[in-house]
């Protein structure tokens, strides 16, 4: 594997890390109607490649944003 055929990879996996962390972050923020349909989106969103996407199209919707930092 040559020093391109990294950087290509790299390029490839970098936009399905940094949606991942964000659907991550939000899981966190949000208030869902029990823990454990929250554990259950935060499962969900580490599922690699795909996990953020299905929490974007179906998660997304269910919980409510808190007015509380994330920090």
């Amino acid at each position: 594997m040559t020093l391109s055929d990294i950087g290509r990879v790299l390029l490839w996996i970098t936009p399905f890390f940094i949606a991942t962390i964000w659907a991550l972050i939000d899981v966190s923020v949000k208030k869902f109607p029990s823990p454990k349909e929250k554990a259950a989106w935060w499962l969900i969103a580490l599922v690699p490649f795909v996990g953020w996407l299905i929490y974007l199209v179906i998660g997304f919707w269910r919980g409510e944003k808190t007015d509380e930092p994330f920090f």
